[in-house]
């Protein structure tokens, strides 16, 4: 049809006939990478303080001190009962730990998973050694036990602890909260033993689980998408055993700290913190839940953070319709 300017208008048909589109939808960003990682620096800054506050001060070693007298009492009756779960922490069974983890995420064809557990055990087990014999030092300021040798962290524990901290990325999401809790108690028993066999201070158990704590939360925070495998999806079976297992540490993790807090300032003889025991059992009760608390608060909080980044790494993509205009011939 000519136009007064002399020129041919097209004319457009009806805008019919409906076309699918496939929209891939980049889901928002997750807050479990950074949660991941900013648990990873306290657990290292936590490690630090510990050290700080139990090894270069005096009240803290005067504490420390009483747990090792009243240790040495008891050792008798206790030292048949803990060897076994001491040897837990020797070389071979850090090899066998390493090679068990690793293998079950192999056979599970979970490759990267197997990678991170790996770098969780072999992380944690090098930074202990490293920090105990070259950054962290001790003075001896009460105590002949030991005076002037650094044992912050405890060896033994970032065995144990680490191999069950592994254990997590390796198994179903479903597996993880049993595991969890199995790792809080044998991560627990190797304190005590440590501890009740005079083998370590109670900072080096703790700073050992922190050691763990913050390797485990920083392979987490930088896994790649998709490391737990396609059976990690948001709507599996295993998140309400994930929350009751982390509730359930924790009602565990906080009562044991508070009254290992309070152990040991009823131990220095702080008016506030009066306890119905003798000072040096105080300070030994005190130190044996300072390897409970931390134990089933690491569990809890590696349970929670592994799982909400396992999650985080799947892609979603969403499918839906639309209607794309459709242009007929010109007439």
């Amino acid at each position: 049809m000519p136009t007064s300017g002399g020129r041919v208008a097209r004319h457009d048909g009806s805008r019919t006939g409906p076309d699918h589109r496939t929209f891939v939808s980049r889901p928002r960003p997750s807050p479990a990478r950074p949660a991941g990682l900013a648990v990873a620096l306290a657990a290292a800054l936590g490690t630090w303080l510990v050290w700080w506050a139990m090894v270069t001060t005096w009240p803290g070693q005067r504490v420390e001190e009483s747990v090792f007298e009243t240790a040495d009492r008891f050792q008798d009756v206790v030292n048949h009962l803990v060897e076994p779960v001491l040897l837990l922490g020797s070389p071979p069974w850090l090899a066998a730990g390493l090679l068990a983890v690793c293998g079950i995420g192999v056979l599970r064809r979970r490759w990267a998973a197997a990678a991170l557990a790996a770098a969780v055990i072999l992380g944690s087990n090098v930074t202990t050694q490293l920090i105990k014999d070259g950054v962290f030092h001790r003075t001896g300021l009460v105590g002949e036990w030991n005076r002037d040798i650094n044992t912050l962290p405890s060896g033994h524990v970032t065995v144990v602890a680490a191999a069950w901290a592994a254990l997590l990325l390796v198994v179903p999401r479903g597996w993880r909260p049993a595991t969890a809790v199995a790792g809080a108690a044998v991560t627990c028993a190797m304190s005590l033993a440590t501890v009740a066999d005079r083998w370590h201070r109670p900072s080096d158990v703790v700073a050992a689980v922190l050691v763990v704590v913050s390797w485990t939360a920083l392979v987490c925070a930088v896994a790649p998408a998709g490391w737990a495998g396609p059976d990690d999806g948001p709507a599996r079976r295993g998140d309400a055993g994930t929350r009751l297992v982390v509730v359930s540490l924790g009602a565990v993790a906080v009562p044991a700290a508070v009254l290992s807090v309070l152990a040991a300032a009823a131990t220095e003889e702080h008016a506030w913190a009066v306890l119905p025991w003798a000072g040096g059992l105080t300070a030994y009760a005190g130190g044996l839940l300072a390897g409970c608390a931390i134990s089933a608060a690491a569990f809890a909080v590696l349970l929670a953070v592994c799982q909400a980044t396992a999650r985080a790494g799947r892609t979603l993509v969403q499918h839906r319709a639309c209607l794309r205009p459709n242009v007929s011939a010109p007439t």
